[in-house]
């Protein structure tokens, strides 16, 4: 049977990914890989193997993907690129040398219509280990770009806190103009899931070897819009104060939210309205919906559960 490995076998894409193959009934063909084991233990149980493994140890990498077939290999959490480019390469390296046949990636949905730039620095790495995959003779690849998640709004609105609702979002875009084609994370899970599994089941003709594929939500929304339905959930109006990249990174809150290893990158991530203001997040596709086999959840929909929950 053929064996699927998940590294990392955690996070909130990671866990969905791991909870829809469990639901496909293919734990038993499970090898999860994670840098804490012991949070896998209800698996372990279900029939899965569990190892250890951690982007930022290369010499827990050696070896640890042997008997893996076909490998969903989950992005290092970081929006740097130098060093998040290397540590994919290392864990796909290290796939290689284990014999695995085929690697899905995690990739994300800027750089528009399945196109090879983005000014978003944070797709820079993404890009680069795409192109990574493409020119290895050796192994097969799918690069998934994820929607990006209706839940992560509060990166690009200035850290709003749903719970704790303030009554303007400060950010470099005046929220006019393309939008984002925001999906569920967990819904990007499934759909991935059920990828991993058609490929597990039959890898013979799979229509997505060595493609770029792009997975969206079911319409555009400007960020103008984005805050409103934020608005709508929270019960009180609120509006967009547009600033300029300099006041952006001057504000307080975002030192430490876009601080990786010790280097502060909020401007290097105000890249990311320029890739909004430019479209690169408004292209729609219906591959989500064609995979889940029904519509997609609205962003609204999504924002008031998030807003109803404590």
């Amino acid at each position: 049977m053929t064996k699927i490995g998940v590294f990392p076998a955690a996070g909130g894409l990671g866990t969905s990914i791991i909870n829809h193959l469990h639901k496909l009934k293919l734990t038993s063909d499970l090898i999860l890989i994670a840098r804490k084991p012991d949070s896998l233990a209800e698996f372990t149980r279900a029939g899965a193997t569990v190892r250890r493994a951690d982007y930022d140890d290369p010499a827990t990498l050696r070896g640890v993907f042997d008997g893996v077939d076909v490998l969903m290999l989950i992005s290092y959490a970081s929006f740097e690129i130098e060093y998040r480019v290397e540590a994919h390469k290392r864990a796909i390296d290290a796939a290689r040398s284990s014999g695995v046949k085929h690697i899905f990636y995690s990739s994300l949905a800027f750089a528009g219509d399945l196109e090879q730039t983005s000014v978003a620095h944070v797709m820079g790495a993404h890009l680069r280990t795409e192109q990574y995959l493409a020119g290895l003779p050796d192994i097969t690849y799918t690069a998934i770009r994820e929607g990006l998640y209706s839940e992560s709004y509060p990166i690009y609105t200035s850290w709003f806190d749903i719970h704790n609702p303030a009554d303007e979002i400060a950010i470099p875009h005046s929220g006019d103009g393309p939008g984002v084609a925001w999906a569920k994370r967990d819904e990007l899970g499934e759909a991935t899931a059920k990828l991993v599994a058609h490929y597990a089941k039959k890898s013979e003709g799979f229509p997505y070897l060595n493609r770029v594929l792009l997975l969206s939500g079911p319409r555009v929304i400007s960020l103008k819009e984005t805050v409103d339905l934020l608005g709508q959930a929270v019960g009180k109006p609120l509006r967009i104060r547009e600033i300029s990249v300099d006041e952006y990174v001057a504000l307080p809150q975002h030192g430490t939210k876009h601080t990786y290893h010790g280097i502060d990158l909020s401007r290097e991530w105000a890249s990311a309205w320029d890739a909004i203001r430019l479209g690169e997040t408004a292209v729609m596709t219906p591959l989500l919906r064609e995979i889940l086999g029904r519509e997609p959840e609205s962003f609204e929909t999504t924002v008031n559960n998030l807003s109803a929950s404590k």
